[in-house]
């Protein structure tokens, strides 16, 4: 393994370890946009899998967005071609979200709840006691600032998160990777990435703080650990 594989392989791990991601007789639901996100976040389940001394089941699921440059055909012949059972389902959400019903209001707010209630319906359906999402370090760190500036809260997601009374958990197994190692270790092991269609991806609050993250670690390059680190480093002493 090259240094970026071990690097990586090593947050993974200390993610699963350290939060409990994992447990023997998981059913685990990936939610696989086709991004490099959640496409190795499925690599590295799988990896895990076959070196783990537990079992647990993996069923992949992508929901379409509805855009027109739809590309899923690309990921059904991926997850055939490893083996998987898996679910793919054509929806309108990103239509619904930018559709002239909803101007006025966030789009990306109106796709995320539709999306993430389909996702905890098919996880009842199959049998799924745990969900799989490819956020990463800096999704943690852009939704903090997101949380602060918007909501005024302190506030992230967290690697496991227990939902309905702990009926489904979420899991985030690249929550301690940050993204320019996701995007290089995807390169190198040429995943089958599909493009994000949304219009709104450049062009959301969640855009802006990720400009303005950018900048700062374009002049610093400890910032970003820095950051991270400050996630769970909080002195409550020293906040009002």
């Amino acid at each position: 393994m090259s240094y970026l594989e071990k690097e990586v392989n090593r947050l993974v791990g200390k993610a699963i370890h350290n939060y409990h991601l994992l447990d023997h007789g998981d059913r685990i639901m990936v939610a696989v946009s086709g991004g490099a996100d959640s496409m190795l976040c499925l690599w590295f389940l799988r990896h895990w899998l076959r070196k783990a001394p537990i079992s647990y089941e993996i069923i992949p699921v992508h929901l379409d967005m509805g855009y027109e440059n739809r590309q899923w055909q690309r990921l059904a012949a991926y997850f055939r071609r490893l083996g998987f059972t898996f679910h793919i389902e054509e929806t309108r959400y990103g239509l619904v979200a930018h559709g002239p019903e909803n101007r006025g209001k966030s789009p990306c707010f109106i796709c995320s709840m539709n999306r993430r209630k389909r996702l905890f319906e098919l996880a009842d359906a199959f049998g799924c006691n745990k969900i799989a999402m490819g956020h990463n370090a800096d999704d943690l760190i852009e939704t903090f600032f997101m949380n602060v500036f918007y909501v005024g809260e302190m506030s992230t997601m967290i690697p496991s998160q227990e939902m309905f009374q702990g009926l489904i958990t979420i899991i985030r197994p690249l929550a301690l990777v940050e993204k320019p190692k996701i995007r290089k270790m995807v390169r190198r092991l040429r995943l089958p990435v599909i493009e994000n269609a949304c219009p709104s991806e450049k062009h959301s609050r969640r855009s802006d703080i990720r400009d303005m993250l950018e900048g700062l670690y374009a002049s610093n390059r400890k910032i970003r650990g820095n950051i991270k680190r400050a996630l769970g480093n909080v002195r409550q002493d020293y906040l009002l």
